[in-house]
């Protein structure tokens, strides 16, 4: 039986990091759609269900950790990613605090999201390990 492919929504202000993000998943066997922004990425969820949700913290209009705010009123079961460029312990505890799985530093590593990934779809993480 074929696995259903799993759907990422990408958000981050910063195009040149939504276009790496999108082709590394891509290739990874992921279906991506991104959003620029927080309110974005809400309007694009009600059409686009996704099973991940990597977001930046720092952006425009809506940051994260609003949209994260926003995201357990209205999908309280998503999975999160936070990602940023400027970590701080506030917003990484508060992050963890509104549900986020994880949060990681900018630039992202390949390896260690296919790490985080992997705990958040273990059954995915068994297949490829098994190819």
């Amino acid at each position: 039986m074929a696995e259903q492919l799993k759907r990422i929504l990408v958000v981050d202000d910063e195009e040149n990091t939504r276009l790496a993000l999108t082709r590394l998943l891509s290739r990874e066997g992921y279906e991506v759609k991104t959003a620029a922004n927080g309110l974005e990425a809400l309007s694009s969820l009600r059409n686009n269900p996704a099973e991940l949700i990597i977001t930046d913290l720092n952006m425009p209009e809506m940051n994260g950790l609003s949209f994260l705010r926003e995201l357990n009123r209205e999908y309280p079961t998503s999975n999160v990613i936070m990602i940023t460029a400027f970590g701080e312990v506030e917003s990484y505890l508060e992050a963890l605090n509104l549900g986020a799985f994880e949060y990681l530093n900018k630039p992202l590593r390949l390896e260690e999201l296919r790490k985080v990934m992997g705990k958040m779809f273990p059954a995915s993480a068994k297949r490829e390990e098994n190819h």
